[in-house]
């Protein structure tokens, strides 16, 4: 024992990722024990690995304090670029040795989650956050984590302001804490206390971590993030919390998230998933950057950058009402029946999320323990069985509450236990499992060691004669580039020479970028010893609102030279061109309205659109004529579609759409979803807000005034935009006469002007307190449009 952990070994056993279905675990009951699923068995390597999280260091300017300087004989070279990259190359070296400088300690680690649907009072937590800690607390955990779900009403009030989401977390983290260090479970031991690291909210959300008292001073570099991924794909009424630290010398990344709902929505959830992913980061700072390269991590050295995501943490735990169901494909009585007979083989066969994670679609890269515990959803509050009162919606049990992992080394981590408590007063019920972790503790004399041995090899090759490259290609041109759209060409870089070769993308003069906005570059530098296998570098072309906006208005082309710099040796020129297959997002309803044609055939070049195509302003539309083709679309065939504008389309029937619009073709048989979510796509993605930031309200609303205003804000609106305006909300109007099977609602449809015709995506949100009381000052103007026959 070492400070309460448990010393060991460098990992050699593989079985360790999960334990076997045979082999009993020490001081775990029998029924607690968690068991490998047949067909994880099957799979020696899960499917591939989400993206990084965080700022990937090949994806950005090597950043050097000292510039580039010329030589006597004409090269240009950077003496700390050069430092740097090599560096780099040491620490990739260092990292892959990294069992022989570091002693392993085994610790152990509680996740649990609960959803508790807003509720909540003085009852005892103890079965649930102690359920496995043995009689005489022998098996306590070393690090508690714990995420709740729902601990207020997700009201539209509570979303936006999200006034009591503090007070009801204090209230859970102080409940938490008086249970771990309850005189019963502590036995008055300073050395059996926990202290709380940190805690963090968003709305529902609540994700906190404690720490056992002997291992408080081997805690650094803590942080926390909230990523909301609710209505529109920003509110909090959905998304993720998260808290990430250095626990010894290994890190450690805590994420508690609630996904979309109903028991259809498998895209939405996977989604969501991907958002909080790719979303969630932390700026630990420059001394825990280095503390990460001490222990022979690469992250970040070359870059300079102090950001890490998600992926880049040595053990991710993630956990929360991820909302997934069993799937449609069984009858909800059938769901219910099986669940209350505890014959959950055929439910976990159909369950949603062993089967998105089996298709390479969520989760890529976790590992979760086989489930052997009833269904946790939905129970009626206050009893222990299912809901299924004549009053209430029949809904099927399902596992919502889970709890995964994701390993640098996957025999860093076995599960204990995975189980459920029985605490009643949700329609939840709380989930928890209790996992031994490996972590490492760097011996920094032995890293010295195996520092000498790189350097040595290293030694072997570099001497004073110049580098050589060859490129396989310098000029490239990728075509026709659609919006939206990426289109990524690679170039070959191959050590032709004797001696090692050190290369990176440099900006031009006077430049302090790499490449134009529209290009990025992966990776920016690289370092080849000889007869190692060619480098790819890969430029690639992305088209966002922005670039369109300026390649619609002709002050930017798609035309670029970059700069590939051979350090101690010459420059390259390399040339990329390409051709925007021009669009209706990304331009002005003002300037949209002048062309009576699809947008494809007007030229981006201003004279040759003022030879073919000059515009008359007295034979301008109404509203821009893709705006009244996609709403038509809609209005025909759509507005009884349940959850209309809530649930999000297909990419690929999202792309035909748009391009249906910019070329004038007819649409197909598109779904509904997805001709919704193209409409508010391009009301958002327009360059100028439909309803400009100077016409927020700027009096206090209230239902003397609220007519008074309204009128006022129409009136102020230019010609144009008046006229999108009137035609969307008149639209919105039409959508709520069906409001009983849209499920829509005034307040749902307001909150989706707000975004798309208010907020739209050029903008940054103001979140100062003002700002937000404008911000709902338009949201009741909108309330009061669609409810009242005001236009």
């Amino acid at each position: 024992e070492f400070g309460g952990l448990t010393m060991a070994a460098a990992p050699q056993a593989p079985q360790w990722a999960m334990p076997s279905q045979d082999q009993p675990q020490a001081g775990v009951p029998p029924q607690q024990q968690a068991q490998v699923p047949a067909q994880q068995q099957a799979q020696s390597q899960p499917a591939a690995p989400p993206v990084r999280g965080g700022i990937d260091l090949e994806h950005s300017i090597v950043t050097t304090l000292k510039p580039d300087e010329e030589t006597e004989d004409g090269r240009i070279r950077n003496r700390d670029a050069v430092t740097k990259i090599r560096d780099a190359w040491i620490y990739k070296q260092i990292r892959a040795r990294q069992d022989e400088f570091t002693q392993y300690k085994q610790a152990k680690l509680f996740v649990g989650t609960w959803n508790v649907n807003a509720k909540g009072k003085d009852e005892a937590l103890d079965d649930w956050l102690c359920a496995d800690w043995g009689p005489n607390g022998e098996h306590a955990p070393d690090i508690v984590t714990v995420g709740f779900q729902e601990i207020v009403d997700l009201n539209a009030v509570n979303v936006a302001v999200d006034n009591k989401s503090q007070q009801r977390s204090q209230f859970w983290v102080d409940r938490i804490k008086s249970t771990l260090n309850s005189p019963k479970n502590s036995r008055n031991d300073p050395n059996r206390l926990y202290h709380l690291l940190e805690k963090k909210t968003l709305v529902g959300l609540l994700v906190c971590v404690f720490v056992k008292s002997p291992h408080k001073t081997r805690v650094n570099y803590v942080h926390a993030n909230s990523v909301g991924v609710g209505v529109m794909g920003v509110m909090g009424n959905k998304g993720g919390v998260s808290i990430r630290l250095q626990f010894y010398d290994s890190t450690i990344c805590i994420v508690c998230t609630h996904l979309a709902a109903h028991r259809e929505n498998i895209a939405g959830r996977n989604a969501d998933f991907a958002n909080v992913f790719q979303k969630t980061s932390f700026d630990i700072g420059e001394e825990a950057i280095r503390e990460v390269i001490r222990s022979g991590s690469l992250s970040q050295w070359a870059t300079g950058s102090t950001s890490v995501g998600i992926a880049d943490h040595d053990l991710v735990f993630w956990t929360g009402d991820l909302n997934y169901r069993i799937d449609e494909s069984m009858t909800t009585e059938r769901v219910l029946e099986l669940s209350e007979k505890n014959a959950l083989g055929e439910l976990r066969d159909i369950d949603q999320l062993n089967l998105e994670r089996a298709a390479g679609r969520v989760f890529q890269g976790f590992d979760e323990g086989s489930i052997n515990f009833r269904p946790t959803y939905k129970y009626q509050p206050g009893t222990d069985s299912y809901d299924k009162r004549p009053d209430k919606k029949l809904r099927a049990p399902a596992w919502c509450d889970r709890v995964l992992w994701m390993a640098q080394e996957p025999s860093h981590v076995r599960q204990l236990t995975y189980d459920r408590s029985e605490l009643n007063i949700s329609d939840h019920k709380p989930v928890y499992s209790t996992i031994q972790i490996t972590i490492k503790d760097v011996i920094q004399s032995k890293r010295e060691a195996v520092y000498d041995e790189v350097m040595k090899l290293l030694d072997k090759f570099e001497n004073q004669t110049l580098p050589m490259v060859g490129l396989d290609k310098i000029n490239l041109n990728v075509g026709e580039v659609r919006y939206g759209q990426t289109v990524t060409l690679p170039i070959q870089v191959t050590n032709t020479g004797k001696v090692v070769a050190q290369f990176r993308l440099v900006p031009k003069l006077d430049e302090n970028a790499l490449c134009k906005p529209w290009m990025t570059v992966s990776p920016t530098y690289g370092m080849l010893i000889p007869g190692e296998p060619p480098a790819t570098i890969n430029f690639s072309i992305t088209i966002d609102n922005n670039t369109a906006h300026l390649l619609n208005t002709g002050r930017e082309v798609l035309d670029d030279i970059l700069i590939l710099r051979l350090e101690n040796g010459r420059d390259y020129y390399i040339t990329l061109k390409g051709n925007y297959a021009r669009s209706c997002f990304g331009m002005s309803v003002d300037e949209l309205v002048m062309y009576s044609e699809p947008i494809r055939n007007i030229p981006l070049d201003a004279i040759k659109r003022a030879e073919k195509h000059d515009p008359n302003p007295t034979s301008a539309l109404c509203v821009p004529k893709e705006l009244w083709r996609i709403i038509d679309a809609i209005y025909e065939k759509g507005l009884h579609e349940k959850d209309l504008f809530m649930t999000p389309g297909f990419a690929e029937e999202v792309n035909q759409i748009r391009e249906c619009l910019d070329t004038g073709a007819p649409f197909g048989k598109f779904r509904i979803h997805s001709m919704a979510e193209v409409m508010l796509s391009f009301l958002s993605n327009l360059s100028t807000p439909i309803v400009p930031p100077t016409l927020f309200p700027t009096l206090e609303i209230d239902a003397q005034n609220i007519q008074s205003i309204a009128r006022k804000f129409l009136e102020e609106l230019p010609p144009i935009h008046y006229n999108v305006f009137v035609y969307v909300i008149s639209f919105f109007r039409e959508a709520l006469l069906h409001k009983e099977t849209n499920k829509l609602s005034a307040a749902k449809m307001a909150r989706i002007c707000c975004n798309c015709m208010v907020v739209g995506t050029n903008g940054a949100m103001d979140d100062s307190s003002a700002a937000m009381n404008r911000r709902a000052g338009m949201q009741m103007i909108m309330i009061h449009l669609l409810e009242t026959n005001s236009i």
